[in-house]
């Protein structure tokens, strides 16, 4: 198993000038890859932030040679038409062959419904426009004038003229078992987040990712299993915890957050949660010995391709505390 080691790049919590400086800063300590979220609005309200991903990937790699990059994840169905992301994604594998992934979800009401207008439509509805849209991008990057007429997106003879000798791979984010066997039919990766109940990886996603990969006749190595490590690694353990506070929002239950679409009440629900709670989505330690015990447990389900998504507002300490620590025992133990 080939084991990548990436970096989760926060954009809801950094400005986007500072944030390539941790990116090009995460290259040079030897992580393998840099994901974005793909955010319209943060989740939180006071000392939120949300760049355009595409403009950002467009800098980062202009600012680094080497690193994957991709965005995790973008939702291709309600602010963009899928065309649209099909044409940037191409430019972006022209700009930098091999090194760009294009991450796609069902999406968030709180990042879809602001700067649509629209409501926000049942999970099968989601799902259906996420089954279309990755259908159109494919088709857009396999042909030329292409008319196509679905449910949700139609095209008039369209082409993107300027697209990549190596189509750009996309990967799948999925939390249920509809997107993680859609992930193991269609995608070259698969996506998803730490944290959560074991049984939601061994019974459910990792399962259903492998019928998927069977339906289509496809080898069960053929696709990269990609997982958004929640950790919080520092030499000081207080430190480490105290720093989950400002992703509260994470913690938060399903039906807690349902439909909030407003990153005001986002932060205030986040903020009334103690800080034990905070940080039950986080592997939080101050022992390198110890932390990739925890990592391992995901390596041992499967995944192989961990981003590390730190909390902190000291992103440079975390990288180096972490490149110097963690990463070597990774590699040492894992390849």
């Amino acid at each position: 198993m080939h084991l990548r080691l990436g970096y989760k790049a926060s954009a809801e919590q950094f400005g986007p000038r500072e944030l390539l400086d941790f990116g090009t800063l995460a290259e040079e300590l030897g992580f393998d890859s840099i994901f974005v979220s793909d955010h319209f609005q943060p989740w939180r309200h006071n000392g939120g932030h949300a760049p355009f991903s595409l403009a950002w990937l467009g800098a980062l790699g202009a600012k680094t040679s080497r690193v994957l990059l991709g965005t995790s994840v973008l939702a291709p169905s309600f602010r963009y038409q899928p065309a649209i992301v099909a044409q940037a994604f191409a430019t972006l594998g022209v700009l930098f062959p091999r090194r760009v992934v294009l991450g796609m979800g069902t999406g968030e009401s709180m990042n879809e419904t602001p700067a649509t207008g629209l409501a926000w439509p049942e999970q099968k509805e989601r799902t259906q426009r996420f089954r279309e849209a990755l259908d159109l991008i494919e088709t857009l990057w396999r042909g030329e004038r292409i008319s196509y007429v679905g449910q949700f997106y139609k095209t008039s003879k369209a082409t993107i003229y300027d697209r990549p000798e190596n189509p750009v791979p996309i990967y799948v984010a999925g939390a249920g078992p509809l997107m993680a066997k859609l992930a193991g039919e269609k995608a070259q990766g698969f996506i998803c987040t730490s944290g959560k109940n074991r049984d939601l990886y061994t019974e459910t996603l990792l399962p259903n990712l492998a019928a998927g990969l069977e339906k289509a006749g496809r080898a069960p190595d053929s696709i990269d299993r990609m997982i958004e490590m929640k950790v919080t690694f520092d030499t000081d353990r207080k430190r480490a915890l105290e720093d989950t506070r400002n992703w509260g929002a994470l913690a938060l239950s399903q039906q807690e957050k349902h439909d909030v679409e407003d990153p005001i009440e986002m932060e205030r629900l986040a903020d009334a949660l103690p800080v034990e709670r905070t940080a039950s989505r986080w592997i939080v330690s101050d022992d390198a010995e110890e932390h990739v015990e925890k990592l391992k447990e995901y390596i041992d389900m499967g995944f192989n391709h961990l981003v590390f998504h730190a909390p902190g507002a000291d992103q440079p300490r975390f990288l180096k505390l972490y490149s110097e620590q963690v990463l070597p025992l990774l590699r040492k133990r894992f390849g």
